[in-house]
């Protein structure tokens, strides 16, 4: 099952992560009572699942500057280097993830407003997605859809800014696979976790492949007002029902 919200979400600006939290936790499965660990690994399992298609989704966009690409994985390598373990301590629940919803669609509906613009991003550029992705180290942000929001902040087009938010993406969440799946390897999974990791690689993987048409549809305005909304409303709902919670 959550193998199946992998792949849309990864590929669409509406956190994938924030949706591995809210999924299990509004449907009132005892995922969320899992240890840490254990979910850290079904996440890793997921998120590498979708790699492939992000990899076939570059590929169609163009690799771009790669001196330039640089700049976007400054920013998170340093907070998340610096502030990885508290952000998934403190900022995992209910509360958290809803506002991180409500916030990013909200920024990604007024960034979206603005006329379009360039079509070739620069240095600034580059280093402002950088910082967005950086805020998406807190679940429910949305890496992409920080990253769209920043460059259409900066004034690119939205085919450019869909452009340079994918090619961003790509290393950042190559690299926080390949570090977590690492840390992953020198500790013990347990065998009974085997066949489930699988299965949760191999839906991720196809329901991945399977959304990249999506991304086609992201250069109309209609959709993505739609996708802001969409968080939007999600992160009030889920801030009432933490409160109610509490």
């Amino acid at each position: 099952m959550l193998g199946l919200v992998q792949g849309p979400a990864e590929l669409l600006p509406v956190s994938s992560s924030g949706h591995l939290v809210l999924v299990p936790r509004l449907l009132g499965w005892d995922y969320a009572r899992l240890p840490p660990e254990v979910r850290k690994t079904f996440e890793v399992a997921l998120h590498t699942g979708s790699s492939p298609a992000l990899c076939v989704a570059v590929r169609r966009v163009g690799a771009g500057d790669l001196r330039s690409l640089g700049l976007t994985l400054l920013a998170p390598a340093l907070v998340g280097g610096l502030l990885e373990g508290t952000i998934e301590r403190r900022l995992g629940g209910l509360a958290s993830v809803g506002a991180g919803q409500l916030g990013g669609g909200a920024v990604l509906l007024l960034s979206d407003l603005a006329s379009e613009g360039r079509s070739s991003p620069d240095l600034v550029d580059h280093l402002a997605v950088g910082l967005g992705q950086a805020a998406a180290l807190v679940p429910g942000v949305s890496r992409f859809g920080a990253a769209l929001s920043a460059a259409r902040l900066r004034g690119l087009s939205r085919p450019a800014s869909l452009r340079l938010s994918l090619r961003a993406a790509l290393p950042v969440t190559l690299a926080a696979s390949a570090l977590k799946g690492t840390r992953l390897v020198k500790g013990d999974v347990p065998p009974d976790l085997h066949r489930p990791l699988a299965a949760a690689f191999a839906t991720a993987l196809l329901s991945s492949v399977a959304s990249l048409p999506l991304l086609g549809l992201l250069e109309r305005r209609a959709v993505l007002r739609a996708l802001a909304l969409y968080r939007v409303a999600l992160g009030i709902a889920v801030l009432a029902r933490a409160r109610d919670s509490t």
